[in-house]
């Protein structure tokens, strides 16, 4: 599974694109979604790479991700999210375990370098493979 993070706003964003980040359900910035890593969604991330962060995520951060930063669907029912991020890791639908696909994040702690000098350099935008999981910590 891959962690995409959007790391840059809402301004001057092509129309195509900000239709692909929407189907991606990340409409905000520091919006985070978790998806199986298909060609599909490979070919989506692939068109918005300058937008956002994304790698493969750890089990152990996910369901950390999922315990702070999960939202129920069914306010009024209680669920144990610790059980719900194993199960959705293990392939179940976000919709069977009744938590938003999506989560809400803080800008990162000890702040971002989002710049990228003609493909050289520190920056987080773009594929971060297994660094992701130490960004989604500093996030929470």
């Amino acid at each position: 599974m891959i962690a995409i993070i959007r790391i840059k706003g809402q301004v001057k964003v092509r129309k195509d694109v900000k239709e692909t980040l929407d189907r991606l359900r990340i409409r905000r910035k520091y919006a985070c979604v978790v998806i199986k890593r298909t060609e599909e969604n490979m070919g989506m991330v692939n068109k918005v790479k300058d937008f956002v962060a994304y790698g493969q995520i750890n089990p152990e951060v996910f369901v950390e991700l999922v315990n702070k930063r999960g939202q129920t669907t069914n306010k009024a029912k209680k669920i144990d999210l610790k059980k719900a991020a194993e199960e959705i890791f293990k392939g179940k639908s976000y919709d069977n375990e009744e938590i938003k696909p999506f989560f809400r994040l803080h800008p990162p702690r000890g702040g971002i370098d989002s710049k990228k000098h003609f493909g050289v350099g520190k920056g987080v935008l773009g594929d971060n493979q297994d660094k992701i999981n130490d960004l989604i910590r500093r996030m929470l």
